[in-house]
């Protein structure tokens, strides 16, 4: 069953009632406050432009313990030459912008709308949502963006300019000892490469509602 979400309160259905592919609901809006309830009960809006909005809650998740992430040797290298600078917060709607027009494989257009950009935006601005950039001889390269909640980093979009430039952004989260757990979401070859793994939806609402 695919709820629809009241205009007019700030609720969601339990996500364990979640749509075997992860839709949980639909409706609602992009406003800070149902956004935050949305991530702390491990769901997050996905939906095309034009679309209704919608929310999942994927019955499972691919995650990164940090403490477990994969440095390969020629990542360890790049590193150590100090190619790349990397910094917090600097330009995050430059990040944002740039994940939503980097073509990706097998994707028609994006879902990181117009919309849901000025959604993260003031998220961002209410200090929930963070951007890692990566810098090549003063220009950006590479980064990350997504929200913290609870020693969580829930990962939204990243974006590459230069080869292993967001690879570069995700190790450097990782080994920063600020999260838990890194939330990919939607596994990949790249994150996989990396050390991403999957776990059960009840296991990472456990890790993302727990004492921090």
């Amino acid at each position: 069953m695919i709820f629809q979400l009241p205009e007019e309160e700030l609720v969601f259905p339990n996500p364990s009632l979640a749509e075997e592919d992860g839709l949980l609901a639909i409706g609602g809006d992009l406003s800070k406050d149902r956004l935050v309830l949305a991530y702390q009960n491990g769901i997050f809006p996905w939906f095309s432009e034009g679309d209704p909005i919608c929310w999942f809650a994927p019955p499972e998740r691919c995650v990164i313990f940090p403490e477990q992430v994969k440095v390969s040797k020629s990542m360890r290298k790049v590193i150590a030459d100090g190619i790349f600078t990397v910094t917090v917060d600097q330009v995050f709607e430059d990040v944002i912008l740039c994940c939503a027009q980097t073509p990706r494989k097998e994707q028609d257009g994006t879902w990181i709308t117009n919309a849901m950009q000025q959604a993260y935006i003031n998220l961002h601005q209410h200090g929930w949502a963070h951007s890692v950039e990566v810098w090549y001889e003063g220009e950006l390269a590479g980064g990350l963006y997504g929200l913290t909640i609870n020693g969580v980093f829930v990962g939204e979009s990243m974006f590459s300019l230069r080869s292993n430039a967001s690879k570069t952004a995700l190790i450097w989260l990782c080994q920063q000892g600020d999260y838990r757990l890194i939330d990919c979401q939607v596994p990949n070859d790249h994150l996989m490469s990396l050390g991403a793994e999957i776990i059960t939806r009840e296991a990472y609402t456990e890790i993302l509602q727990a004492n921090f």
